[in-house]
């Protein structure tokens, strides 16, 4: 099995958001997982699988402009 190199990214959002955004962000499977890094200032990790940085882009901006999602 070869090993696959994730692009990472951090991001802090809302407290209340991280669930949801978990839950969207991989709901699209294969393309990116999210975990926590720091609960107590609601950081988040982005890791994105490799050709797949622009379509999940596109969903944070989206979940941005569309639902006032929070992402710094």
């Amino acid at each position: 099995m070869a090993k696959m190199d994730l692009s990472k990214y951090e991001f802090r959002v809302e407290r209340r958001e991280i669930s949801y955004l978990r839950y969207i962000i991989e709901s699209y499977d294969g393309m990116a997982l999210v975990r926590t890094v720091d609960p107590n200032e609601a950081r988040i990790e982005v890791m994105i699988a490799p050709c797949c940085e622009s379509i999940v882009f596109e969903l944070l901006e989206s979940l941005r402009n569309d639902e006032g999602i929070m992402l710094d």
